[in-house]
C-alpha cells in the first residue's frame, strides 16, 4: 500500500535481505530515504549482518539532513544509530494489530505527523488509530530526538532526531500484510488482527496515506530548495 501512495517520487528498493549492498554514503539513496521493518532484533547481526551497515546510514542520514522515515525495526536502528537504547523482548509483550497512537503536545506542527492531529479536541484525546507488529522497543531515545508520540503499551511510538523520522507502528500495512504478520506468532489471533483493521480500516488507510503524502512533499522540497532538514 506505502508505494502506491508515494505517487510523485521515483523509488529505488535495496533488498538487503538478499545480499544487495547498503549505501555507505547518504547521498547515495536519493533525495530520501525510508527503513522499513523485519523480523529480526535490530541488534542480530550475526542472522542480520547488513544490520551494522543500515545502522551507520541511519546516523549519517539523520545528521545530513537526508529527509529519512524509519519504520518499526528502522525506528528502533535509527534509535541506537543515534544513541538511544533497545530492549529484546521488552517485558509489556507483543503489541498487536490496531493501536491507538496517542499524539504529544511536540507533534503539533511536526511537518510529517502534525496532520494527523486534531486539533479541535482536548489535547489527551488526540489519538490517530495504525497498525502494529513488534515485541522489541526502544526504552530510551536518544539524546536531542523529539518525543511525538505514546501508545498504552510502550512510551516511544514516534520521534524525531535531525532529518528522520521514527515510528514504531505501521502505516505502510494493510490488512493482508498484517494477517500475514499475525500468522507467524502463535501468540497472536489473526482472525481477531482482521478485525480489529475492517472496523477502522477507512481511518488506518487515511493515515498511512497521509503520512505517505507527507513525505513525499518533504523529499520534493528538499530536492528543490536544496535546503537540509534540521
Amino acid at each position: 500500500m506505502f508505494e502506491e501512495w508515494l505517487d510523485g517520487v521515483e523509488l529505488r528498493t535495496i533488498h538487503t535481505y538478499a545480499g544487495e549492498e547498503v549505501p555507505v554514503d547518504p547521498t547515495e539513496v536519493g533525495d530520501g530515504l525510508i527503513v522499513l521493518g523485519g523480523e529480526m532484533s535490530a541488534v542480530d547481526d550475526v542472522v542480520a549482518p547488513w544490520l551494522p551497515a543500515t545502522r551507520n546510514l541511519l546516523a549519517a542520514a539523520s545528521a545530513s539532513g537526508v529527509p529519512t522515515l524509519a519504520i518499526c525495526l528502522g525506528a528502533q536502528m535509527l534509535a541506537l544509530a543515534r544513541g538511544g537504547r533497545l530492549q529484546v523482548a521488552a517485558p509489556p509483550g507483543i503489541e498487536a494489530g490496531v493501536i491507538d497512537v496517542q499524539w504529544r503536545p511536540e507533534a503539533v506542527g511536526d511537518v510529517l505527523l502534525g496532520g494527523l492531529l486534531d486539533l479541535t479536541v482536548a489535547e489527551e484525546r488526540r489519538s490517530t488509530p495504525m497498525p502494529s507488529m513488534h515485541a522489541d522497543a526502544v526504552v530510551d531515545l536518544p539524546r536531542g530526538a523529539t518525543w511525538l508520540a505514546s501508545s498504552a503499551m510502550y512510551p516511544y511510538q514516534a520521534f524525531r532526531i535531525g532529518s528522520a523520522w521514527g515510528v514504531q507502528f505501521h502505516p505502510e500495512a494493510g490488512t493482508e500484510l498484517l494477517a500475514t504478520w499475525a500468522d507467524g506468532d502463535d501468540t497472536v489471533d489473526t482472525a481477531e488482527v482482521r478485525d480489529a483493521y475492517a472496523s477502522r480500516a477507512d481511518q488506518l488507510g487515511d493515515a498511512g496515506r497521509r503520512i505517505a503524502q507527507a513525505f513525499v512533499d518533504l523529499v520534493n522540497e528538499s530536492a528543490v530548495t536544496g535546503a537540509a532538514l534540521v
